[in-house]
């Protein structure tokens, strides 16, 4: 109990999800990515569904640089890391290495 009353503390996890929400229920929202939505039925290559994918997984580190939110979000950015503990300063890194890499992929 008292290692969790001393330990550092972070609200950025919440806030990202107030944000988030606050989009989603202000009507912020999009159509999800062609290449994102399911593809697993006749037809769904003519509508593009799937096209151009490229599965995380396959490719180092568990991820890869594509568009994974709809157009009218495309720039949006809801976690901002406070970097106020060792585990949230690493956090912080590998995000803002994600958006760098992301952003020189388009």
């Amino acid at each position: 109990m008292i290692e969790l009353c001393v330990s550092p503390k972070s609200n950025s996890g919440i806030t990202a999800i107030d944000n988030a929400l606050t989009d989603v229920r202000t009507g912020k929202i999009g159509e999800v990515p062609d290449h994102l939505r399911d593809s697993h039925y006749k037809g769904a290559a003519a509508l593009g569904r799937g096209v151009d994918y490229k599965y995380p997984h396959n490719y180092p580190n568990d991820w890869i640089a594509q568009q994974y939110l709809p157009d009218k979000l495309v720039d949006a950015a809801y976690f901002e890391a406070k970097g106020n503990s060792t585990y949230e300063e690493k956090i912080k890194n590998r995000y803002e290495s994600l958006k760098k890499s992301q952003r020189s992929n388009h």
